[in-house]
């Protein structure tokens, strides 16, 4: 770390910020290319790239044991916390014991990815956001925001596709706007999923399990670990089921992933009885919540391990279509994972980023409730610090 920061929240103080993208870019190259337990040699170019800098950054700090090529570079990765590497990343850039790569399943952490969303130089880490971005253009000018809401929530609701499945999407009327768009976000599953010639989904994300080597499964989202073992779902033998797809990784990360949330909070503000539409005006937010005498509420769920890297990713929620208040919500469950989520989301945030507030999903619930009894002087704004109180 620099000797002296006068601000710990700037991160452009800290030197190993960039390296820390450029290993994180990397990683996710190589498990989406490779795999990470089947690389080999000649290495692509950001894969190298990552090995050459951090080896420069240790001799620069003098460190004597530094990585002797790639397959170590991704042992640090595996084996070694982040706050173990000696390089200058801010104290809010990660959490203790968090990792680059799973130790136990060997595939890039949520972290790795929100890391690797940060750097972004890339047309392939670009992708996620290319598909949304098409598949808004398309409805739109089949003026169907009807078809939009249906894209959406394949993602989010199918991310495991069996061959009769993908047929049965095909001639979904619905989803004709982007049917071409569709082909590009499946790709076929590993076989690296497979246990016993079977792929196995997760009972509460729907995407597919890792197997384990002491036979258990490990799910992708961290959210869902938390909650204890994943619970297993439907079982695809492809002898039965066909050819299995399954949605392009930047997609199950940073679409599928925060969509469950999304669903969830959904689902609880319906059951208090409030009208929630979601994805309005085609993506503009996630859900759009109007109180009985029209007070509106805009939400947009973030479903980030990291808050410090949320932080910096805050911006403002568009004001199309019109709302009363507005507020960024995360899963309590990412909340209690970290001593001072909230707290730490704020100092992180860029001055210029005025908004929005950040809630845990708890809190949002709580003020909805409060609300619904008649008190109007609620105001999304008020938590400000704290996982779970919010300011006097």
């Amino acid at each position: 770390m620099p000797a002296a920061v006068s601000d710990p929240a700037d991160w452009s103080a800290y030197a190993d910020v960039p390296l820390l993208h450029t290993i994180a870019s990397a990683v996710i190259g190589l498990a989406d290319v490779e795999g990470l337990a089947s690389f080999h040699l000649p290495y692509p170019a950001e894969a190298q790239r990552a090995l050459d800098r951090l080896v420069l950054a240790c001799l620069l700090r003098g460190v004597e044991q530094v990585p002797a090529g790639v397959p170590d570079m991704l042992s640090w990765c595996r084996t070694r916390p982040l706050e173990d590497w000696p390089l200058e990343l801010p104290p809010d850039a990660f959490g203790p014991d968090d990792f680059l790569i799973d130790p136990a399943a060997a595939v890039p952490t949520q972290l790795c990815h929100e890391w690797w969303v940060q750097a972004r130089d890339t047309a392939a880490a670009q992708f996620d956001r290319a598909v949304l971005h098409t598949a808004i253009l398309l409805c739109r000018q089949a003026s169907s925001p009807e078809s939009y809401r249906a894209f959406r929530g394949l993602l989010v609701n199918r991310p495991v596709l069996t061959a009769a499945e993908r047929f049965e999407v095909a001639t979904d009327l619905y989803l004709d706007p982007v049917r071409d768009l569709i082909d590009r976000c499946y790709l076929p599953a590993p076989v690296s999923y497979q246990r016993d010639g079977a792929y196995t989904t997760c009972g509460r994300c729907l995407t597919l399990l890792t197997p384990l080597p002491d036979g258990g499964w490990w799910c992708e989202r961290d959210r869902c670990r938390r909650r204890g073992v994943p619970p297993p779902g439907r079982k695809l033998v492809e002898a039965e089921a066909g050819e299995v797809h399954q949605l392009a990784r930047p997609l199950r990360q940073f679409v599928t992933g925060p969509g469950r949330a999304e669903i969830d909070l959904e689902a609880r503000l319906r059951k208090l009885g409030l009208d929630v539409e979601m994805w309005p005006g085609f993506d503009a937010y996630d859900l759009r919540v109007t109180f009985p005498g029209g007070h509106v509420w805009a939400v947009d769920v973030k479903d980030w391990k990291h808050p410090g890297l949320l932080g910096r990713a805050a911006k403002a929620v568009p004001g199309e279509p019109p709302y009363d208040e507005a507020c960024w919500a995360v899963p309590h469950e990412q909340a209690d994972a970290h001593r001072d989520y909230l707290g730490t989301y704020y100092r992180n945030r860029p001055p210029r980023a005025a908004g929005p507030p950040l809630l845990t999903d708890t809190q949002l619930i709580a003020l909805a409730k409060d609300r619904l009894r008649g008190d109007t002087s609620v105001r999304l704004a008020t938590i400000r610090s704290g996982n779970g109180a919010a300011d006097a």
